[in-house]
């Protein structure tokens, strides 16, 4: 008979999933809304991208700042401060007149979303031990994962039904519910009174990365490439910097003794190599089924539902099964099934017929996206100490943000600069390359815990 959780613990999860949901949704649920957004407000394939990544580029650089102050200052402050923050931003995207200004409160909201993921999944760690921190975490993945499959699905019913400034409006109704949750919490934060925030290793990262997506994404459609590719030579440059910065600062946001361990540095990889894959299919997909296919903002975000259903379906348990038995042989086995699902996507024609050349491959992608997702982040945060684990949320989150912000900002490079049926296979090959890397990775790379420990953590579930 399994333990089950105190209703203080649900109450941590349910905060924890919806702090985290609004952040995963938002970046999801814009995509079927770009073909939307361009005939109203203007904008090519560069603008669409720019939509996405500016929302990335911050959350991705400043994730790591909201993750030291979750760990310094206190998860339950810093989750409050992303919530309300994220709100107001949402309702600025909402209004937004011209797309410039959109883009820029996009770029605002990332920053506020920055502070949810890791307060979210550190308050997790920090108030359970196994065998519900494996439950909580496979329950964290699996509805807060669903968001990032589902958000197409709820944004193309809002842009047929009504108009795309509500796919952004939605947001205030989880935000508002995970705030109140917070005030019937028992728990108090914990300060550190030295605690300390690496500001500027928090400017290089967020101005080299943002000069990187500037030339991915303008280089392919630049009349004159010279600014741009200095603007990459001086991204990389700061980033460099960012890295060195790390290696020499007292209080690091980024600190490198973290990767000592070689499950949370292969894991960080092959998370590389995993979202970067699932950012560029989930783009293009929601993108070319409305402007390649012809199918209803709706329809488009259906074509989802079933990667979905599975996600919530078996996330749960898998991650039950990992905390048992190891994470390594599902972050193998699971990009792998994922690539042959990105890979079927190559049976879409100019015959289009979503049954037989879209739903399989939606349904092998739900299978392998379940099997990774809740053993890839309980091996990561498992490999490193508990009282690490904000930082170490936040170091991982970084990552994936990151890995998607490089995927879109290439996909006028990936796609020949048009995202027409040539340019949709291009796109899936390369996914699906991705995915391959990462089960490479995660095969050579990723430890499983000791099977002393292992049996200790799965002792209570075989209790009577």
């Amino acid at each position: 008979m399994t333990e089950r959780m105190s209703p203080q613990q649900r109450l941590v999860v349910a905060i924890a999933v919806l702090g985290s949901f609004v952040a995963f949704l938002d970046g999801t649920v814009v995509n079927v809304a770009l073909p939307a957004i361009a005939r109203e407000l203007g904008g090519g394939l560069s603008t669409q991208q720019w939509t996405v990544d500016s929302y990335l580029v911050t959350l991705g650089a400043l994730i790591l700042v909201a993750g030291a102050a979750s760990d310094a200052y206190g998860r339950l402050l810093v989750l409050r401060i992303g919530l309300i923050g994220f709100g107001v931003a949402s309702l600025a995207v909402a209004a937004a007149p011209t797309i410039e200004l959109l883009i820029a409160a996009r770029a605002l909201q990332g920053v506020a979303g920055a502070f949810l993921v890791p307060s979210s999944l550190a308050l997790i760690t920090s108030t359970m031990s196994d065998p519900a921190h494996s439950r909580a975490i496979g329950l964290w993945t699996a509805l807060t994962t669903s968001a990032m499959i589902v958000g197409p699905l709820i944004g193309g019913v809002i842009v047929d039904f009504s108009s795309w400034r509500f796919v952004f409006v939605i947001n205030v109704l989880p935000i508002g519910l995970a705030l109140w949750l917070l005030t019937r919490l028992d728990a108090r934060d914990q300060r550190r009174p030295d605690a300390r925030i690496d500001w500027l290793g928090a400017a290089l990262c967020t101005v080299g990365l943002g000069l990187a997506v500037l030339a991915l994404i303008e280089l392919p459609v630049a009349a004159d490439p010279m600014l741009l590719w200095i603007a990459l030579v001086a991204g990389i440059a700061l980033f460099a910097g960012f890295l060195w910065r790390q290696h020499a600062a007292s209080v690091p946001l980024l600190p490198l003794s973290l990767f000592r361990s070689a499950t949370f540095a292969n894991g960080n990889i092959a998370t590389f190599f995993i979202y970067a894959a699932l950012s560029l299919n989930g783009f293009i997909v929601a993108v070319y089924l409305q402007q390649g296919a012809g199918l209803t903002a709706t329809l488009a975000g259906l074509a989802s539902l079933p990667t979905t259903i599975l996600t919530i379906a078996l996330s749960s348990r898998i991650g039950a099964l990992s905390g048992r038995i190891g994470p390594r042989l599902f972050m193998t086995v699971g990009p792998v099934v994922m690539a042959i699902g990105c890979l079927l996507l190559l049976t879409v024609g100019d015959d289009f017929d979503y049954w037989w050349q879209v739903l399989p491959g939606m349904v092998v992608l739900g299978l392998g996206l379940a099997i990774t997702v809740s053993p890839l982040t309980a091996g990561i945060l498992g490999s490193v100490d508990p009282e690490r684990s904000g930082i170490a949320s936040a170091v991982n989150n970084a990552v994936a943000r990151v890995a998607g912000l490089f995927a879109v900002a290439g996909v006028a490079a990936i796609t020949g600069g048009a995202l027409d049926l040539a340019g949709f296979h291009r796109a899936s090959w390369t996914a699906g390359a991705l995915l391959i890397a990462g089960a490479i990775v995660s095969a050579i790379g990723v430890r499983n815990p000791p099977r002393e420990r292992l049996d200790a953590e799965a002792q209570p579930d075989a209790a009577p």
